[in-house]
Formats: structure tokens, C-alpha cells, sequence
């Protein structure tokens, strides 16, 4: 049987087709639960490239190739609008997708990023003006929540903290583990330390909410968590509302299917627990 792979080109199929949702493993499923859960109709094509994540570590220019491919293999299934559900990858790569790649790939096509719709939420929800973002290294190394933040809310003051072991503790299904409370409550405790005045702390990649249990014990009485998955739902429902020439072209069957780089059984065994029923999934080659 012949596997495909992300590289694969081919020419793009007209016809309306899915909503493709992206991300480096398994953090974007809680971005796609949060989306059918308000968007129940849409069909949608989830793609995990869990055989290199997680990409937090990696440089600008290899995120930016790992991601590109996947938004061609999206494409290439029928996907004319693509979710990037990780932080990582909308920091590093989704501007220069929309502006240098779309033109060639099919200027009527879209690619769209959790980064901004979270962050037009943070107007109404701090009150002190300080949030912390809680993110992957790459994510704050590119600074693009700062930015962001600073674009649409000067007033506001912005700390960042790495959590490098977050994202291995999901992928590796120790979430709920004992051991991952040391981890949690030390990125906590170092950005509250950095910042006190802080009272609402953004949840800066699609991982972290499986570690909601063990970031709430150990986050103080009155800061706000925020995790993206409703934001960014809300935002993609707007946006199809405020464009209907993308809608038509999103397909309504109410179904959703999985691709992955890695085995197509471990994934659908982790992906449910995430999806709370079964996923199962296609492997295609990175």
C-alpha cells in the first residue's frame, strides 16, 4: 500500500471540501473538540505530524518547511481554509505562509492561526493590565504575543515563561502523573514570581490544557487561566459569518478525519482520549 507523504504535490481540488485543522500532535485536538463542539455541521480534516513534534525546540526555518507541508497536504485533500491549532506554528510560520506561499499555492485559499484571536480576548478579560503567557520556547523566542499584545492593548504588560517539559508530559500521556506536578508548579510559581501583579495567565499552546487539573492547584485564588480552544472557535464562526465565498466552499457533512506521521493505531489510541470517542486515523509520511 502506498503511504502519502507530506511532500507530496498535486494539483489542487476546486470542489468544496473540509475544514483542515493542523498541528504538531495532539494539543491541536483540544482546538478541533472546541470547534465542533460550536460547529457541529462542518466537515473537518485534522492533521497531527506526531512523528516530529514537538516542534517548540526547533528553529524558524524548520517549522516553517514541517508546516508548509502540511498545509499542501491539506490542500491537496480539499481543504480551501486551514486552522494552524499550534502556537508554535503561528508564530513561526503562518505570516510568511500568507504573505510569500499562498500566492502560488491558491491566492483563494486561507490559512489562519490561534495567536490573534487569543489575543483580542485578553482586552476584557485582565483587569490589573499584567498577563503572563505560558508557552513553548519557540513560541516565546518569537515574541509574537508580545507583539501582538502590545499591537492592540499597549497598556497591557506582558511576561512569558518556557515550559519545555509540558508539551513531553501530554505527548507521553503523564499529564495526570505525580511527577508532572513539579514541572507545573514550577513554571507557575516562576512567572507569578516574575510578575505578582499578573492576574490572568494565557495558556499559549494547545497542549496545556489536558495539564488543567495540576496549572489550577498550583495557580493563586483570583488569576484568571485561559486556554484558546472557545476563542478561537468563536473567531473561526466569525469569521465564516464575515466571509460566505470561504463558507460555500467548506463542506457540511458533520464528519472528521484524522491523518498523522506516526502509527495510525497509537495516534487514534491517544487522540481519544483527547476527543472523548474514537479517532480512528491515516498515517501519511513526513
Amino acid at each position: 500500500m502506498t503511504v502519502a507523504t507530506l511532500q507530496d504535490t498535486v494539483s489542487l481540488p476546486a470542489a468544496p471540501g473540509p475544514i483542515g485543522v493542523f498541528d504538531s500532535g495532539y494539543g491541536g485536538l483540544t482546538i478541533l473538540r472546541q470547534i465542533r463542539q460550536l460547529m457541529p455541521a462542518y466537515d473537518y480534516l485534522y492533521l497531527g505530524d506526531n512523528a516530529r513534534a514537538p516542534y517548540g525546540a526547533h528553529s524558524f526555518e524548520v517549522v516553517y518547511e514541517y508546516t508548509l507541508e502540511a498545509v499542501r497536504l491539506l490542500f491537496a485533500r480539499g481543504c480551501h481554509l486551514v486552522v494552524l491549532a499550534c502556537n508554535t506554528a503561528s508564530a513561526k510560520a503562518l505570516r510568511t505562509i500568507q504573505q510569500n506561499d499562498l500566492a502560488a499555492l491558491d491566492p483563494t485559499r486561507r490559512v489562519l492561526g490561534v495567536i490573534r484571536p487569543t489575543v483580542e480576548t485578553l482586552g476584557n478579560l485582565t483587569r490589573s493590565r499584567h498577563v503572563g503567557i505560558l508557552a513553548t520556547a519557540g513560541t516565546v523566542n518569537s515574541q509574537s504575543y508580545v507583539m501582538e499584545i502590545h499591537k492592540l492593548y499597549p497598556d497591557i504588560s506582558v511576561s512569558q515563561m518556557a515550559c519545555p517539559m509540558w508539551v513531553p508530559l501530554v505527548e507521553n500521556d503523564e499529564y495526570d502523573s505525580p511527577g508532572a506536578d513539579y514541572f507545573v508548579r514550577k513554571r507557575i510559581e516562576g512567572i507569578m514570581r516574575a510578575d505578582p501583579e499578573i492576574d490572568t495567565l494565557v495558556l499559549a499552546c494547545t497542549h496545556y490544557p489536558l495539564l488543567m487539573n495540576k496549572i489550577l492547584k498550583y495557580t493563586p485564588p483570583g488569576v484568571r487561566i485561559v486556554p484558546q480552544g472557545e476563542y478561537v472557535a468563536s473567531s473561526l464562526k466569525d469569521y465564516l459569518h464575515r466571509h460566505p465565498e470561504m463558507e460555500t466552499n467548506c463542506t457540511q457533512g458533520g464528519t472528521c478525519h484524522y491523518l498523522t506521521t506516526e502509527s495510525a493505531d497509537k495516534f487514534a489510541e491517544s487522540a481519544a482520549l483527547f476527543m472523548h470517542g474514537p479517532c480512528p486515523a491515516e498515517r501519511v509520511q513526513p
